[in-house]
C-alpha cells in the first residue's frame, strides 16, 4: 500500500512536470514596411527562414512564422507580423539579440564569411520598422490537433486589461470563451485558439496586456464562425461574459494569413 501511494505521488508529479513542459512562450513582432522596401523585405524572409530553421535544429526555438496582415487604408497599420515559439522563457528573452541570429546564420550558411552574414542580418532589419515587440506567455489554449500550414488564417486580438482586473478578465476567457471555442472547433467552425499574457512589451505602441489568437483554415470557415450562436450560453454565463468584457479594452484586431513557417 505504501509503495502504491508513493507511486501515485510520483505519477502526479510527472504529470504536473509534463504539463509545465507544454507551456509555450511566444515573441510577436508587428512590422511596417515601406512600399519601396517590400520586395527587399520579402526576399530576406527566405534567408531568415533558413536561419530560424537552424535555431529549431539547435533546439532553441520550436518554430517561426511570418504572417501578412490586412492593413486597410491606414498608412500607420502593420503589413507583417512574425511569431517565434519557445518552450524556454530564458531562451525567449535572449532571442532578440542580433548576436544570436548571427550565430545561427553562421551555422546555416557556412559558405558565407562573417562580414557577409552580418551584412545580410543588418539588411533584413533595415528593410522594416519594428513597431511592437511583445514577449508573451500562453496561459490557455484549446485541446485540438490542428497543424499550421501556409495559407492558415488567424485573427490577433490585442487587449489591454484593466489594472487590477487581470484575474477577472482571464477567468472569463478560460471559463466561458475557451469552452465556446472548443464547441466551435467540434462544429468545424474554428481550428485553434489560445490566450496569451504579455510578459514584456517593448516599443512606443506596446500598450496591450493580452492577446487571443483565433485560427481558421480559410475565409469561409472564418465568416461561418462569425455567425455562430452558442445555444449553451446561459443567462448567468452571459452576465459573466459582459462583466469580463468590461475588464479589458480591445485595442486592435489584425486579420492575418500565414505566408512562411518553420517547424
Amino acid at each position: 500500500m505504501k509503495k502504491l501511494f508513493i507511486l501515485s505521488i510520483l505519477i502526479c508529479i510527472c504529470l504536473q512536470f509534463s504539463h509545465a513542459q507544454e507551456k509555450r512562450y511566444l515573441v510577436f513582432e508587428f512590422i511596417r514596411v515601406d512600399k519601396e522596401k517590400t520586395v527587399d523585405y520579402l526576399e530576406s524572409k527566405d534567408f531568415l527562414s533558413k536561419v530560424y530553421s537552424q535555431a529549431v535544429k539547435n533546439g532553441d526555438i520550436v518554430g517561426w512564422d511570418l504572417w501578412s496582415l490586412k492593413s486597410g487604408s491606414d498608412p500607420e497599420s502593420f503589413q507583417y507580423a512574425t511569431v517565434t515559439y519557445f518552450k524556454d522563457p530564458v531562451k525567449m528573452m535572449d532571442s532578440s539579440e542580433p548576436e544570436t541570429l548571427i550565430q545561427y546564420a553562421k551555422e546555416a550558411y557556412p559558405e558565407l564569411n562573417e562580414s557577409q552574414i552580418t551584412d545580410r542580418i543588418k539588411a533584413s532589419f533595415e528593410d522594416r520598422d519594428l513597431a511592437i515587440r511583445s514577449f508573451m506567455v500562453e496561459i490557455a489554449r484549446t485541446n485540438d490537433t490542428f497543424e499550421f500550414k501556409q495559407g492558415t488564417l488567424a485573427s490577433f486580438d490585442l487587449m489591454k486589461a484593466v489594472e487590477g482586473d487581470f484575474e477577472a478578465y482571464e477567468a472569463v476567457e478560460k471559463d466561458i470563451f475557451l469552452p465556446i471555442h472548443e464547441r466551435k472547433i467540434k462544429a468545424g467552425l474554428m481550428e485553434n485558439w489560445c490566450l496569451l499574457r504579455t510578459a514584456l512589451p517593448t516599443g512606443s505602441q506596446a500598450t496591450s496586456t493580452h492577446m487571443t489568437m483565433n485560427v481558421y483554415k480559410d475565409y469561409l470557415q472564418f465568416f461561418n464562425s462569425m455567425e455562430y450562436e452558442d445555444m449553451e450560453l446561459t443567462a448567468s454565463m452571459q452576465e459573466k461574459v459582459e462583466k469580463g468584457l468590461k475588464s479589458r479594452d480591445q485595442k486592435w484586431v489584425h486579420l492575418a494569413t500565414l505566408e512562411t513557417m518553420v517547424r
